[in-house]
């Protein structure tokens, strides 16, 4: 009898732990950086009275998606003191005194544990705060702001490791005109980051002091060297870390920054932004007024060419798809994207040619710099839109079908004479973590 209560009392422990078991998102596009949800016992639709909001914390304004490691939440803001207001013109590079911050939440109430502040002269066009996710692991965070202050910070408590000012030690004056906006990446022991500056494109430091490993230049302009993120794939029987910057598409050994393969693909306005997208070694680039590239990886060694590249007349009559902030989901012969007028589109990806198209998830209508943030998750997809919605739809290459949506926050900041919500959320412990200008919602998603 005692042996018997024993197992039951095991498998009751396994049950509950198997049941709580959740998973992070700790930095950029999720735990494999590839923009996937993983997690099971989901929900299939929102409930009839709405989402099961569990918290809501007051924040500062900002781009930055939320980081979820455990039971804390990651994220950064801009806060101005009392008389000092954004311009009314967000394109107006007047500086502005501010701070920007590190705070760290409970994902299970929302409270503020600790903080990291830091005086920050604001000089960015869009000047609405710090644009990039943190990355957390091995218990210290990394977080990069908009006018390139770089931290390494304890995840536990704040504490700063090491820390570094890209824009004065690289000698970029003024900043990028829309600021250190590229994701940093951990490799190893090396943290990659996109930093542009004198002759100088991505820098790897040493991840535990901040010294600098290695520099590659590639050629960089008025936007410094763009916006986009690395990524590292593997292909061509090696793993190239690529970068995408104002003037090509390039493939760089992660372990020295010595070049692989490079090809052009100039940008106007710097509007290098999506991440590269892989499969079936082909990379897919995509930019706002430019149009869109695929590349094809060789299978055998690293090197690369041009599948095709597509553009349009200009930003309203496009071809293909120009995006400008959503990163696309490429799979196979189909690439789902969202195009320059917000128009959300299907490609068929061995020509580029142009499935379908809809506004349906991107506020019902045309509007320059529509947005909807793309994440896969099973057998359907979850968009997050700029009008603050999250949307849980079916895509195929014959079209889409909306299978629920809630609405999780207010869009706060000025974008195009609207307002909007412009920040990639995070889904970790089946749940979904959001921000705009003012708040950060943790929204349960379990079945």
């Amino acid at each position: 009898m005692a042996r018997m209560q024993y197992i039951l009392t095991l498998s009751l422990v396994a049950m509950i732990s198997t049941t709580l078991q959740a998973d992070d998102w700790p930095q950029w596009m999720g735990p494999e950086r590839d923009g996937v949800w993983r997690e099971t016992g989901i929900i299939e639709e929102f409930p009839d009275d709405g989402p099961n909001v569990l918290w809501r914390t007051e924040i500062g304004g900002g781009y930055a998606g939320p980081a979820v490691v455990g039971d804390r939440v990651y994220v950064t803001d801009k806060i101005m003191p009392p008389a000092v207001q954004n311009p009314a013109n967000p394109f107006d590079r007047t500086p502005i005194n501010a701070y920007e911050r590190v705070l760290c939440l409970s994902a299970d109430t929302g409270e503020q544990i600790w903080k990291h502040e830091y005086p920050c002269l604001y000089t960015v066009s869009y000047p609405a705060g710090p644009r990039t996710t943190p990355v957390v692991t091995d218990g210290v965070v990394y977080t990069l702001g908009a006018e390139g202050h770089l931290l390494c910070l304890s995840a536990e408590t704040g504490e700063v490791q090491w820390s570094k000012n890209l824009k004065e030690e690289y000698h970029l004056d003024p900043t990028p005109v829309w600021g250190f906006a590229s994701n940093p990446l951990v490799d190893g022991d090396k943290l990659i980051c996109m930093v542009g500056g004198d002759g100088t494109g991505v820098v790897a430091f040493d991840r535990k002091s901040g010294d600098e490993l290695w520099r590659a230049i590639v050629a960089t302009g008025d936007h410094g060297v763009g916006y986009s993120s690395p990524v590292i794939y593997e292909a061509g029987g090696t793993r190239q870390l690529i970068v995408w910057h104002n003037n090509a598409l390039t493939s760089l050994d992660p372990e020295t920054g010595s070049v692989h393969w490079e090809i052009p693909f100039e940008v106007q306005a710097g509007l290098s932004l999506a991440t590269p997208r892989f499969d079936d070694h082909r990379l897919f680039i995509t930019s706002f007024y430019t149009g869109a590239m695929m590349v094809k990886l060789d299978e055998n060694r690293p090197t690369a060419e041009t599948q095709w590249k597509r553009g349009g007349e200009n930003e309203r009559q496009t071809d293909a798809l120009h995006s400008i902030i959503v990163t696309p989901v490429f799979h196979g012969d189909t690439i789902y994207g969202v195009d320059s007028y917000g128009e959300f589109r299907a490609l068929d990806a061995p020509t580029g040619d142009r499935l379908w198209e809809t506004f349906a998830f991107t506020g019902g209508r045309s509007n320059r710099w529509g947005t909807a943030f793309i994440v896969e998750h099973e057998d359907r997809y979850v968009l997050f839109s700029e009008n603050g919605d999250l949307i849980f739809v079916k895509l195929s290459r014959e079209g889409p079908e909306e299978i629920s949506r809630a609405h999780l926050l207010e869009p706060t900041g000025p974008a195009q004479r609207r307002d909007v919500v412009w920040s990639h959320p995070a889904f970790a412990r089946k749940c979904v973590f959001a921000r705009n200008d003012k708040e950060i919602v943790c929204v349960s998603l379990a079945e």
